[in-house]
């Protein structure tokens, strides 16, 4: 039996959040022989260049008027505060804790659309919100055990629901390498600015240009795995399938970091992705 749209469209975010695990995994090695800055703008230069190219292959602009708009000027600004601030926070914090605070991204977008766009979000949504920003506070351990460093993580999540709510008011017609060539403008953009600001740019090694090249590889499969998702089926039926990246993050951390979750950031993820699935299932 053939996929429905929906099936598709829950394949293609499962496959890019497995890509976007695995990116991340590289960067947080990268980053550990390299500046953070050197790492987001070689994969950010790298990603565009490659993208661009395939988009001239197929005829259209590099440079088409719609990115000049004022919702993909937006788009752009929130962007590279996501991928600065999550960039940072991935390097610096446990990667199982920052991918768990990234979860709450969905669940801001719907109080964003309430608030901006004016959507109609029923009691019950609401209170799922407000149930996953309990669950982020119970990973941030506000008192004895609070890490200022992971406030990161919640500027990172703010930056990337603020590109996904200025994405719904950008104007159609960019393709997926379009869109995926600025995608990657905005995190060299990123880079460049850190670098800018702590220097220390080097020549990598062989083992530093292997991670960069997996880092590139892997996030622009997530990234136009991405776009295909959101571009098939419905939003709803689609979006929950993003949660899986907190399974792969988590997996991938203690397998190849050495990480062990405690029990206040599996009780915070529980309650961000069973509250995230929840408002996005429901009207």
């Amino acid at each position: 039996m053939p996929l429905t749209d929906n099936q598709r469209g829950a394949v293609f975010m499962t496959a890019s959040m497995a890509g976007f695990a695995v990116e991340d995994v590289f960067v947080k090695a990268a980053a550990q022989q390299l500046p953070l800055g050197q790492v987001l703008l070689s994969i950010g230069l790298t990603g565009m260049l490659i993208f661009a190219a395939m988009a001239a292959r197929h005829g259209e602009p590099l440079l088409p008027a719609a990115f000049l708009s004022r919702p993909m000027l937006v788009r752009c600004g929130f962007e590279i505060t996501g991928r600065l601030f999550y960039g940072l926070a991935i390097t610096l914090t446990a990667l199982s804790t920052t991918s768990a605070i990234l979860q709450a991204t969905p669940l801001v977008v719907v109080a964003g659309a309430a608030l901006v766009f004016g959507e109609r979000v029923s009691p019950q949504r609401w209170l799922a919100v407000l149930v996953g920003f309990a669950g982020v506070l119970v990973i941030l351990r506000p008192g004895a055990d609070f890490s200022a460093l992971s406030l990161l993580a919640v500027v990172g999540l703010l930056g990337f629901a603020g590109r996904d709510l200025a994405t719904r008011a950008a104007p159609k017609g960019l393709s997926n390498c379009q869109l995926g060539a600025l995608g990657f403008a905005m995190l060299a953009t990123a880079g460049a600015i850190l670098l800018a600001i702590s220097g220390g740019a080097r020549v990598p090694t062989g083992g530093a240009l292997l991670c960069l090249a997996g880092g590139t590889i892997f996030g622009m499969a997530g990234y136009h795995a991405l776009t295909c998702a959101m571009r098939t089926g419905e939003v709803s039926a689609v979006t929950p399938f993003r949660y899986t990246r907190l399974i792969f993050a988590m997996v991938l951390a203690i397998a190849l970091f050495g990480e062990r979750p405690d029990l206040a950031t599996w009780i915070g993820a529980t309650l961000v992705v069973g509250s995230g699935i929840y408002a996005l299932t429901r009207r």
